[in-house]
């Protein structure tokens, strides 16, 4: 039996960790000593440079489907734009979410790129296909069907916003917590070039290094006729070390290709052309047991829940394949001084992936996945002004085909490890189309107040075969070759209502109050990974729409044109909250079953800043709150047997109480025009509840980041030093609960699979 309760993180001794801050605290001491005379003339300085200059630039969004600046929109809203993102060192969306209030965007772990966000205490954890998402992805305006393959590497990319609050209105349903929109760079009238390496790893010696290599072209090809092309690689060799045979874990190799051209055959037609292309290769979760919400640790193997550590006799992979194609088409139009725009998007998704669940030594529950999903879409939409008015009116049409299989291989134990002593095959297929027609008008009562409005009408049509895998027993069927006999066919479909009713007063001009009430939908649907022997009371469903409204107040404000601040505070209702709830199971292993569960009601605050202390200093900082509850609860939730006021007084999962960071960028300008940039950032956020019955829980992170960049005189070479998670903060994509026993085996513990700790690294980056 392996046992491991002590206080050590992946083998890095807290007392050992002070040590190595305290020696980069003195080095960047002596660093900022050394710089005394530069900063005096950079404070003589009226032009602002490096990392400072790109931080303090307010970002142009997309949030109201036309561009206009992030402070001009009514809206609670992050964003980050590709001077900033580099200034920052973001590399994905895991990394822009400790900067922001009431937002996690977490891996969920089980499978390698999946999403699990949450933004104001909405959010989801599943890994489920099909299961829609409180929190909606948006790539160069096309909404992504599924979850798989999101956190994934960013580069190139012209802008990122991040939306709280329901959007839908304008980006339609699933979209009750908010909406991620990424917004990939075009292609350039003028020749550009750019190139980025970098290598990193944890500094305890776990694991292998991290290498990245990153380059984009653009430029004209005629003169209505331009190109781009960006290409990435990354060869991870696994940040985690294995304890069952001491093997680095957590590799993978990833190649992504994007090229993309643009035409403008008129002066007032635009039509651009993008394609991406991902193939990556990796190991499966970092599986993790410890002692569960009953109280019973993994019984081959547990370990500290807040360490690194974890042994399974299964790495598992996770491969996948992308495809995807997005065509936009913008036309200029006399009427209404307008823009039509239609953007069309397809995305091929295809994962192949095993994972160990029972995250011990030994062979319990291991289980395969295969995915396939292929989604059409297409937006046409109108902008323009009216007088008074400015309207934004459009058609959505969405297609989405899922096929889901998966094996549970369990009980390999028994056999010594030749084979499952028994397995479990299902999945499912689950077609869906969607159609939307939407309308938004801003109206100018006066110079100062606007009146906001928008509604949405959304129909959607669900037909579902799935194969439940309790009924398949040691058949070998598989979903994805049709040899799974369906036990449950159905189809249904959802109407929808949106609406948003709201103001923007113009107090000065550079502040501005807007308060609004949003409505959003998240769609009905199927549960594809069905393992409930009771399909009666806990079958694939149907389960209902879910409505969320939300009342804000706002304010934001350029204060005497030194930075941004910016407030808002909430609430919001939910109701038939709908909610996957993980069960321990003595057959299954685990059954996740999808219910209408509770009504719930959030309360929340937000304040953000980014502020000029200096000519070349910057200040960020947020903070968050929310105080979530239920108002009436449908389902057994603690499983004690009854439905009462026990169920009510449950946390919700993923609300975390409290948020918050603060950072700071330094900058010291040479004679020569060189630039060096330091940048420190502490974040913090509250443990929150994971299972529904909040036996499963997240630990509360303090991540700790910082960096030193020294950018040439010339502004084309960046050098960089970056830490991230410097305090090595212990994070966990899910805490799923694990049965005591599964069949006549012990097992106990949980899965709960790792996410990278503490990252140090260097980087180089040119561009022309």
């Amino acid at each position: 039996m392996i046992t491991d309760n002590t206080d050590r993180k992946g083998g890095f001794s807290q007392q050992n960790l002070m040590s190595r801050l305290g020696v980069l605290t003195v080095c960047i001491i002596l660093g900022f000593s050394s710089m005394k005379s530069a900063l005096a003339q950079e404070e003589e300085r009226d032009e602002r440079r490096g990392a400072s200059s790109a931080l303090m630039e307010e970002v142009t969004v997309t949030a109201r489907k036309r561009l206009e600046s992030e402070q001009q929109v009514p809206l609670s809203i992050s964003a980050y734009s590709a001077d900033q993102i580099e200034a920052l060192k973001v590399r994905s969306l895991q990394g822009l979410s400790v900067g922001m209030p009431n937002v996690a965007m977490d891996d969920v772990g089980t499978t390698r790129t999946t999403a699990n966000f949450s933004i104001r205490g909405l959010g989801i954890n599943s890994s489920i296909p099909g299961i829609d998402p409180t929190v909606g992805v948006f790539i160069d305006g096309v909404y992504l069907g599924v979850n798989s393959g999101t956190i994934i590497d960013m580069f190139d990319v012209e802008s990122i916003e991040v939306l709280r609050g329901p959007q839908g209105t304008l980006f339609g349903r699933n979209v009750t917590g908010g909406a991620v929109l990424i917004n990939s760079k075009r292609p350039t009238d003028e020749f550009e070039t750019s190139f980025r390496a970098a290598v990193d790893g944890n500094p305890d010696g776990d694991g292998g290094l991290n290498y990245y290599i990153m380059g984009a072209v653009s430029g004209p090809l005629t003169d209505n006729l331009a190109a781009r092309l960006s290409v990435y690689h990354n060869e991870d060799n696994g940040w985690f070390e294995n304890l069952f045979d001491g093997s680095n874990h957590g590799e993978a190799s990833t190649t992504i290709v994007r090229p993309s051209i643009s035409w403008e055959p008129t002066s007032d037609l635009r039509l651009l052309l993008r394609w991406e292309h991902i193939e990556s290769d990796g190991d499966g979760p970092a599986s993790q047991t410890h002692i569960n919400g009953f109280g019973i640790p993994g019984f081959f193997a547990n370990f500290d829940r807040d360490s690194f550590d974890f042994a399974v006799d299964a790495p598992g992979f996770s491969d996948f394949e992308l495809d995807f194609v997005t065509f936009e088409t913008e036309w200029d139009v006399a009427f209404g001084d307008g823009t039509i725009t239609n953007i069309f998007g397809w995305r091929d998704y295809f994962q192949d992936g095993f994972s160990d669940i029972d995250a011990q030594p030994v062979w319990l529950f291991h289980a395969s996945l295969l995915l396939d999903a292929e989604q059409f879409s297409n937006e046409l939409r109108y902008n323009g002004r009216f007088g008074n008015a400015e309207v934004t009116t459009g058609v959505y049409w969405f297609d989405n085909d899922i096929n889901y299989s998966e094996n549970r291989e369990l009980l390999g134990i028994a056999t010594g490890g030749v084979a499952p002593a028994l397995t479990q095959n299902g999945g499912g297929i689950l077609e869906v189309e969607s159609l939307a027609f939407f309308a938004s008008v801003d109206y100018d009562l006066s110079d100062r107040l606007t009146l906001n409005t928008g509604i949405r009408y959304t129909t959607e049509d669900k037909d579902a075969q799935i194969a439940t895998l309790t009924r398949n027993i040691n058949n070998g069927c598989v979903v994805g070759a049709g040899t799974c006999a369906f036990d449950f066919i159905d189809s249904d479909s959802w109407d929808a209502l949106s609406g948003k009713l709201g103001f923007t007063y113009t107090i000065a001009s550079d502040s501005r109050l807007y308060g609004h009430w949003s409505r959003g939908h998240r769609s009905g649907g199927y549960n594809l990974r069905n393992t409930a022997i009771d399909t009666v009371n806990l079958g694939p469903g149907p389960f209902d729409q879910e409505t969320v409204d939300s009342f804000e107040i706002g304010y934001k404000s350029e204060p005497a044109g030194r930075g941004r601040l910016n407030a808002a505070v909430f609430y919001t209702t939910i109701d038939d909250m709908q909610r996957e709830i993980n069960l321990a199971d003595p057959f299954a292993g685990v059954v996740q079953v999808i219910r209408n569960t509770a009504d719930a009601e959030i309360y929340g605050l937000e304040i953000d800043g980014t502020f000029a202390l200096g000519q070349n200093t910057v200040l960020m900082a947020s903070l968050g709150w929310l105080d979530a509850s239920y108002t009436s609860v449908r389902f057994d939730l603690n499983g004690d047997g009854d439905i009462n006021a026990a169920d009510e007084a449950l946390d919700l999962p993923r609300a975390a109480e409290w948020t918050y960071s603060i950072g700071l960028n330094q900058d010291w300008l040479f004679t020569s025009g060189g630039a060096l940039s330091f940048r420190v950032n502490y974040a913090f956020r509250d443990n929150a509840a994971w299972t529904d019955n909040n036996l499963g829980f997240l630990l509360s992170q303090k991540i700790l980041d910082a960096g030193i960049d020294y950018r040439s005189a010339d502004g084309r070479w960046i050098y960089s030093l970056y830490g991230r998670n410097l305090l090595d903060e212990v994070n966990h994509g899910g805490d799923t609960q694990l049965p005591p026993a599964i069949g006549p085996v012990p097992t106990g513990g949980t899965f709960s699979p790792l996410i990278k700790g503490q990252i140090v690294g260097f980087e180089v980056n040119f561009s022309y």
